[in-house]
């Protein structure tokens, strides 16, 4: 299957860094303007972009990002490459309404996510290939559930940015499948990997804390039975992957390590409620979330209802492993409606429930694996299509529709395909239009998937 594999991380890939989303977007901004003082100054300090994004803390008279550090970190070698591609900036203050500026931004964020976005995405993809073939035994519900997770799902359109839903979820993917590995053999090794994946992810976005203890529990029950060396193992390489860069980042910014970016929000009253704006669970707002015309989740990911249903049939043979995903996934989309900005914001889908896909995806796998008819699988198979065509839909628009839409594929999704308001690589940086730069792209993505589907068919057993 390494062929197969091959050419399902270069077309998943390829659809992550072939769209884009809006660089001066202030959660993009913040992070490339952190990454961009540490590499240019030395420093975390954001202070000559303040005015630039709302989206920023404050502390000692200094603004600086308020995210957590992870996706920052890992974009420091684009930003650094970004430096040496091009001159620096040249004149302070920079505003929005500076094409150049942008353009500026765009390339540093285009390299981002070249670099990191898409790699995760395309990683877990084949992390969740494999994953879904020893479940099942079937190269096909394989196929199935990792394309459903990375191109039918909003986690394509959320990797294309340096948001950090979409890693998340595919480090959780990562970590699951490194867990499921280190309970059959190399258990030492597979186990640092997941420990590792799980450190980072809670780096990138400190709540995905709560899904990957249920990941780290069930891990260290697994890892306890097959090989009770490795739950250390594990354990270490997560705090190593969570702590080291936590504490070097918080020395370089803060001169200390016990601080938290979001203790100094600046400008959003409601992160004073709670804990950092999470409150209690809200049943209707867990309702929209995932049915809601506004931010329903099952609008811009319908092929997660079979992924849904399969996680019963899982249950049938790996009990431990569906209870976990569920749970984990529950804490996700709970967490989600607890916060006060439950809804996002600017955001096409629920993004804060987006590191839950990854969990529910899983189980397309074994849901394929049981349909018996062939008349199921087209249903299923159409289902896909429709969800990758979505996808696609707002991977190339924008995966940030402003709050004020009513039902967002339809405005501003829809309208900006008619439009041709569409963010491609050709057309921002070889003037091609966004017609023909998205014609492009279909034609590379339907290349590469008819040698993928080739591949594919090679290793199905013969008749």
């Amino acid at each position: 299957m390494t062929r197969t594999r091959l050419l399902l991380f270069v077309l998943v890939w390829l659809s992550c860094a072939w769209f884009g989303s809006w660089a001066l977007n202030p959660n993009n901004a913040t992070r490339m303007y952190a990454g961009m003082a540490l590499v240019e100054h030395g420093d975390a300090r954001i202070d000559a972009y303040q005015a630039l994004t709302i989206d920023k803390a404050e502390f000692g008279g200094h603004v600086y990002m308020d995210k957590a550090p992870g996706m920052t970190l890992l974009a420091l070698p684009a930003m650094a490459l970004a430096d040496h591609l091009g001159p620096p900036l040249e004149y302070l203050p920079p505003t929005i309404y500076d094409a150049g500026f942008e353009h500026y931004m765009t390339v540093r964020l285009r390299l981002a996510v070249a670099m990191v976005s898409a790699i995760i995405a395309a990683l877990a993809t084949l992390a969740l290939h494999d994953l879904g073939y020893r479940l099942t035994g079937n190269a096909s519900a394989a196929l199935v559930a990792s394309l459903g997770f990375a191109l039918g799902t909003p986690v394509w359109g959320w990797s294309t940015t340096l948001f950090g839903h979409a890693p998340v979820a595919g480090l959780f993917v990562v970590a699951i499948w490194a867990l499921w590995r280190a309970g059959e053999r190399h258990a030492r090794r597979f186990a640092a990997i997941g420990g590792a994946a799980l450190g980072l992810a809670v780096l990138i976005e400190f709540e995905a804390a709560a899904a990957g203890s249920a990941i780290a529990i069930w891990g260290a029950i697994r890892l306890w039975r097959a090989d009770r060396r490795a739950v250390p193992t594990a354990a270490l390489a997560g705090l190593a992957t969570l702590l080291v860069p936590f504490v070097a980042y918080n020395m370089i910014a803060f001169g200390t390590p016990f601080r938290l970016g979001y203790s100094g929000v600046v400008g959003f009253a409601g992160m004073k409620e709670g804990l950092f704006g999470l409150t209690a669970p809200k049943p209707m707002v867990l309702l929209k979330i995932l049915l809601g015309l506004r931010r329903g989740l099952v609008w811009v990911a319908p092929v997660l209802i079979p992924a849904a249903i399969g996680l019963w049939p899982l249950a049938k043979a790996h009990r431990g492993l569906a209870a976990m995903l569920i749970v984990a996934a529950l804490a996700v989309l709970l967490i989600n409606s607890a916060y006060v900005y439950w809804d996002g914001g600017h955001s096409t889908g629920p993004r804060h429930s987006i590191p839950a896909i990854g969990l529910i995806a899983i189980g397309l796998a074994p849901f394929w694996a049981s349909l018996k008819h062939g008349w199921e699988r087209a249903i299923t198979g159409g289902l896909l299509l429709v969800s990758i065509a979505i996808n696609l839909m707002i991977a190339a628009a924008t995966i940030t529709a402003p709050d004020t839409y009513r039902f967002p594929l339809a405005d501003p999704i829809l309208t900006d395909w008619r439009t041709g308001q569409l963010r491609t690589l050709p057309s921002d940086f070889l003037a091609w239009s966004p017609t023909a730069g998205v014609a492009a792209y279909v034609v590379l993505a339907a290349a590469l998937a008819g040698l993928l589907l080739a591949q594919h068919r090679r290793t199905l057993p013969q008749p």
